[in-house]
């Protein structure tokens, strides 16, 4: 039985055309399907949005997540075509608001556009209707003959096809020259499929940096700010001499202001428990993003923070795995 599949288009680079201020959104979703030939789905297209992706916020977030809500009993998978640039956030987000989605919801985009000789999109694209009719339930990235879970995925490369990596999991799918293959990537988690787009954007990504004056902390929390995520040294190591980190964010926590830890480093975990600056903020109340992207972490905390959640609750949902986004053993 032919597949039927979900075209959501909201525009990217794989939607741009030359203009004078440069490449912009202006391809519908029918024209890029126009552009990949014979296809051996049953497609059907929507353009919901026409953003270049950096004007992609929490408004269209919930827009997108919607829209697959809306249309999850039509079809027998999702594509979602999105700029690269926030593609790993929305992905991340989408894990959160569409918590035990029962389809394969498919984001993909491309380095170069779609009308372009030699683009990476026709392929981009392929793969992305391939994972959508094959995969498990769940949120992906499809990028340069690779399938990632979306909340695993992060933009590593500005101009080269190879943009996307999966950290710290392994792809949940490659193409090769034995064809294309899935592996064995079932979330242990059943549940029922709900929409929740509640969250809270006052929430800080921060990086540390010798030097960084915690005061600037303190600042962000009297201007409004809800939630940090501090990308710290290492295994999330912090300053605990002169400019003290450590002692900022004990503070910031008593007054209800979870504080998330999680590593500079693109690969493997933070540990708070290994080094004495680590253990001294631990103590504090900061909470471990372990292995999770930045962007996972910054969404999960959002999402978190929309539901109410308190500071011991934060810590309690980040202790949680809730769609594959952090290795808790």
């Amino acid at each position: 039985m032919t597949k039927k599949l979900l075209l959501l288009s909201t525009g990217g680079t794989i939607a741009s055309v030359v203009s004078d201020e440069g490449l912009a959104p202006g391809e519908s979703g029918e024209e890029l399907i126009k552009m990949l030939g014979r296809l051996e789905y049953d497609i059907t297209v929507r353009d919901i949005l026409e953003l270049d992706s950096s004007n992609i916020q929490p408004e269209e977030w919930k827009i997108i997540a919607e829209s697959i809500y809306d249309h999850r009993n039509d079809y027998d998978g999702i594509v979602v075509s999105h700029g690269t640039d926030t593609m790993a956030y929305t992905a991340s987000m989408l894990t959160f608001m569409l918590q035990h989605i029962d389809i394969p919801v498919v984001l993909t985009g491309s380095q170069v556009p779609m009308n372009v000789i030699l683009s990476d999109a026709p392929d981009n694209l392929r793969l992305a209707f391939a994972a959508a009719a094959n995969c498990e339930p769940g949120v992906y990235i499809a990028f340069n003959r690779k399938v990632m879970r979306g909340c695993r995925s992060v933009k590593v490369r500005t101009t080269a096809f190879d943009a996307f990596e999966s950290v710290n999991v392994p792809p949940v799918g490659e193409v090769t020259s034995d064809g294309f293959s899935i592996r064995d990537h079932r979330h242990p988690q059943p549940g029922k499929s709900q929409l929740n787009t509640k969250i809270d954007t006052h929430v800080s990504l921060v990086k540390l940096f010798p030097g960084f004056d915690p005061a600037l902390l303190h600042a962000m929390a009297k201007n409004g700010c809800h939630g940090i995520v501090i990308e710290a040294y290492g295994l999330g190591g912090m300053t605990s001499i002169r400019r003290n980190m450590v002692a900022a964010v004990g503070e910031l926590i008593r007054n209800g202001i979870p504080i998330i830890t999680s590593s500079q480093c693109l690969y493997e975990r933070s540990d708070l428990t290994k080094y004495e600056v680590g253990r001294l903020a631990l103590l504090e109340g900061a909470i471990s993003a372990r292995d999770m992207t930045s962007e996972s972490a910054i969404t999960k905390l959002m999402w978190g923070l929309g539901q109410g959640m308190d500071v011991k609750e934060i810590a309690d949902f980040f202790n949680t795995d809730v769609a594959g986004e952090v290795t808790l053993d």
